[in-house]
């Protein structure tokens, strides 16, 4: 694998982060999280045993156009 799986996009204008899941050949859209709660469900959904530990982990999530943990627009 090239890049991580999971990726949280650039903040939004509106506020917000898109996430993505690589999963099966194909990215899909989790939803837009607004905060570390609001990823940490949906990677939950997404079947990530225990996704806090993951967060700061760049094999696991790629943290794009804003630093990490950060969901203010920008």
């Amino acid at each position: 694998m090239t890049s991580a799986p999971i990726v949280v996009h650039r903040p939004s204008l509106s506020g917000g982060r898109r996430v993505t899941v690589h999963t099966s050949g194909r990215d899909e859209i989790l939803g837009t999280a607004y905060s570390d709660h609001d990823l940490v469900v949906f990677l939950e959904g997404a079947g990530v045993a225990e996704p806090e530990a993951i967060l700061d982990d760049p094999q696991w999530v790629e943290w794009r156009g804003g630093p990490a943990h950060d969901f203010s627009t920008p």
